[in-house]
């Protein structure tokens, strides 16, 4: 079946999924339309589970290399958003949708067409919860009772062995804003980053009658973010450094002078080791306000995802699949930005690219986000990805593939997270 054929089915599918958000290791919906999708397509399908809601299907097994298309099952939570769940705050504003989608036409494709048979490698379709890094309360209930080892859906699974034979991840990628012309986008680099708590603590007194004896916690946590304000001059522009600090807890009354205040911040960078440094800045940039002060802070850091860095000879097979190609008009090509994914951290595994796609008006993750495209995203585009993958078949060089291990992975992650 051609994919102007299936289009309408995966068009519905893909508004399914639209219509039901829903958060990180909570997509059991959404895991029932793509299970139910593809028994539908092949009832014989091996479908193996994994992290509550994560689903795995490989055709032509055995093959000497195995190629993973990986889609992302989870919403963003995003109450304001015209779309969004009401009793959970879910909305589909970042795309995944569209993602799963995709991989729904590739699979029913490739299956019906027995096209995968020609391929040299396996193709492997990898539906993945929890990519968005949020609702970590819920998370922290499922790390307190063992039934997961990390917030983000690719370092659970990467723990789980799912990514164990898998030799190159392949995603995809809604591209924000609108484009006049139907664009794909290549080597489109994130961010990685951290989350660092910093809780300042002083001393309370009653703020009419003594304010001279005490040590106010939010003054502190002001410097603070005075300092941080300062330093952004002092950070590198090639490293796009994102700081966002909020207030996450206190106990704040107008007649006493506040004691103990809570301040979060994400710290992104596009490398590991200015990671590191930034990192170091702001602690610095903490004690001295609360020093300053004549309080106290203590720190906490915890690890989000790695920088994603897109493998460059990947890619050389979608510019050429672009070339070739005359339904797409434009080509992005080694855009740097800010934002992050869990596609980081399986990229320090093995080479890892991820496709942007058009066809989306409005902000991501934003309360107008909606697709407007349909046909390219759900016809035009998966047809593309076939004609990347056929130009990848019989010609990808084993020797410019990398191979890491998880126990180097959690090293990695030790050593950013234990230096601060």
């Amino acid at each position: 079946m051609s994919f102007k054929e299936q289009y309408e089915e995966i068009a519905g599918v893909g508004q399914t999924i639209f219509d039901n958000p829903e958060l990180g290791y909570k997509e059991f919906k959404t895991n029932q339309t793509v299970a139910d999708f593809l028994k539908k397509v092949n009832p014989d399908i091996e479908l193996q589970s994994f992290s509550t809601t994560g689903l795995r299907t490989t055709l032509g097994s055995g093959k000497p290399l195995n190629i993973a298309f990986i889609a992302e099952l989870d919403a963003v939570y995003a109450p304001s958003h015209w779309r969004s769940d009401e009793a959970t705050g879910a909305a589909h504003n970042c795309g995944h949708y569209t993602q799963v989608a995709i991989a729904l036409a590739l699979y029913k494709h490739y299956f019906e067409t027995k096209a995968y048979e020609a391929l040299d490698y396996s193709l492997t379709f990898i539906f993945i919860p929890a990519e968005e890094y949020l609702d970590l309360a819920y998370r922290d209930e499922l790390l307190g009772s063992g039934k997961i080892s990390y917030y983000g859906g690719k370092p659970e699974a990467m723990k789980l062995g799912v990514f164990d034979d898998i030799d190159i991840g392949l995603c995809v990628h809604a591209m924000g804003g609108e484009f006049a012309e139907r664009t794909i986008e290549i080597n489109c680099d994130l961010a990685g980053f951290l989350y660092k708590h910093y809780t300042f603590t002083g001393k309370a007194t009653h703020a009419g009658f003594d304010p001279f004896s005490a040590k106010n916690a939010y003054s502190m946590s002001t410097l603070f973010n005075v300092a941080l304000g300062l330093s952004r001059q002092q950070m590198k522009d090639s490293e796009k450094v994102r700081m966002n600090p909020i207030v996450l807890e206190s106990d704040m009354s107008t007649n006493v002078i506040p004691n103990r205040i809570t301040v979060g911040s994400d710290l992104r960078t596009q490398s590991v080791d200015y990671m590191k440094e930034a990192a170091s800045k702001m602690d610095d940039a903490a004690k001295g306000s609360a020093l300053a002060l004549q309080g106290e802070v203590e720190i906490k850091t915890q690890m989000g995802y790695l920088p994603f860095v897109q493998d460059r000879y990947l890619s050389e097979f979608v510019m050429e699949a672009f070339q070739d190609n005359e339904e797409i008009a434009r080509i992005w090509n080694n855009n740097a930005i800010s934002a992050a994914g869990d596609i980081g951290d399986l990229a320090f595994m093995m080479p890892c690219i991820q496709i942007g796609y058009s066809g989306f008006t409005g902000t991501i993750h934003g309360d107008d986000f909606k697709d407007i495209d349909p046909e390219f995203i759900y016809e035009v585009f998966p047809r593309f990805l076939t004609q990347v993958l056929e130009r990848m078949s019989g010609r990808i060089d084993r020797s410019k593939l990398y191979r890491r291990t998880f126990a180097e992975y959690e090293q990695l992650l030790a050593s950013i997270v234990g230096s601060h």
